[in-house]
């Protein structure tokens, strides 16, 4: 099936989704700066830019969209009914992408997290699996 909008309208569209300080991100984040711990931001000379880099305790967190990163949740699961083979290829590609960053930051000797939006709902266990990160 064809797209229901022109080149440049799915442009425009698609030029407005956000790669950083997404509404997950600034969850994890606003919880961390409560929790009395500091961070650095998208650092673009680790593999993959984390959006939340701790280099003192060698973690990298990476808050995740279900959709965009193929989670295997309902929304994350879900394939858009309009250019479903393209929506299908980009998830991958983003699945992979995410696999050679964790494994190039292991390399690293860097611990890397991984946030799930759908996951950031409970504060009380996401605030727990934190602390847990964080004690490690």
């Amino acid at each position: 099936m064809t797209d229901v909008f022109s080149a440049q309208k799915r442009s425009a569209v698609m030029s407005r989704v956000k790669g950083k300080d997404t509404a997950p991100e600034m969850t994890v984040r606003r919880l961390l700066w409560r929790m009395g711990v500091r961070y650095r931001l998208h650092r673009k000379d680790l593999p993959g830019a984390p959006d939340i880099a701790m280099p003192g305790r060698k973690l990298a967190i990476f808050v995740h969209g279900c959709f965009w990163h193929g989670h295997d949740c309902a929304r994350g699961s879900r394939v858009p009914k309009q250019n479903g083979d393209y929506w299908v290829a980009k998830v991958a590609r983003n699945r992979a992408r995410d696999i050679r960053s964790a494994e190039a930051l292991a390399a690293l000797g860097w611990r890397v997290l991984t946030l799930w939006e759908c996951g950031l709902k409970d504060p009380a266990a996401l605030e727990a699996r934190l602390r847990d990160a964080l004690d490690a």
